[in-house]
């Protein structure tokens, strides 16, 4: 598949978002960097996010939109959304989070000059009413394969990918934990990602949903390394006992 050059893709799946796809919409509108389409695909929401969409349609935005038929999870939806998407970058945007308006034209920069394929970007916490809870949480500025074994310093809201480089993939079929399997996919054969130490994205925290998200990431990353990466048990038991020391000094320090 040919992409169309320079253009950016924004990947962002739907689900009963009304109360913030707004104020995401409005993060991307609102990016310097102006080469930019929406690809939304709403996973069956029954609130009132559709409706938000067309308005936003209505007027002029860039938006490529599809409703699935039946609800069938993030990592189904952004691999629509990859397939519908034409631009030679895909950036990845949760219906919650917001992006600080320089985000894409920093990243693309620093890809074209490191050469790069994939970039990512340091997060600031933030609540359902927008006000911060968690300062700037700080990453390296480059990672590889094994780093990430052990480390979650890759928030997907940050991710920006250039598909001339790393070519037309497509997201592991997991319920969950599809972002985390698809960034050691394409870190796999030696490549390189690139981040800045910068807050260019809010993560929003649903109420009630952080204790849980830390209790699942931990089965999600044993069944990733040993099912999908085919690492040995014991060496992954090791890679979760530095995965859970770093998950605990993100959230707690």
């Amino acid at each position: 598949m040919e992409f169309v050059k320079d253009l950016v893709s924004v990947i962002t799946p739907v689900y009963n978002a009304e109360r913030f796809l707004e104020k995401t919409f409005k993060s991307i509108i609102n990016q310097t960097y102006k080469n930019i389409e929406i690809v939304l695909v709403d996973d069956c929401s029954k609130d009132s996010s559709a409706e938000i969409i067309r308005r936003f349609i209505s007027e002029g935005i860039s938006i490529v939109y599809h409703l699935q038929d039946i609800n069938r999870g993030a990592g189904v939806a952004r691999n629509k959304a990859l397939k519908l998407a034409k631009g030679q970058y895909v950036a990845f945007l949760d219906s919650d989070d917001v992006w600080l308006p320089q985000k894409i034209e920093r990243q693309l920069a620093l890809m074209k000059e490191k050469k790069a394929g994939f970039s990512y970007a340091a997060i600031e916490m933030i609540d359902e009413n927008g006000k911060q809870i968690k300062s700037k949480r700080n990453i390296k500025e480059s990672c590889d394969y094994k780093y990430l074994l052990r480390n979650t310093i890759i928030a997907t809201s940050t991710v920006v990918i250039d598909r001339n480089i790393l070519d037309d993939f497509r997201m592991p079929l997991r319920r969950s934990g599809q972002d985390y399997a698809t960034w050691l996919m394409l870190l796999r054969d030696g490549e390189i990602a690139y981040g800045i130490n910068e807050v260019l994205s809010w993560y929003r925290v649903i109420k009630g949903s952080l204790s849980a998200n830390k209790l699942k990431s931990i089965k999600q990353v044993w069944e990733i390394q040993t099912q999908e990466e085919h690492i040995p048990k014991l060496c992954v038991l090791l890679n979760l006992c530095f995965f859970i020391i770093n998950g605990l000094k993100k959230y707690l320090f």
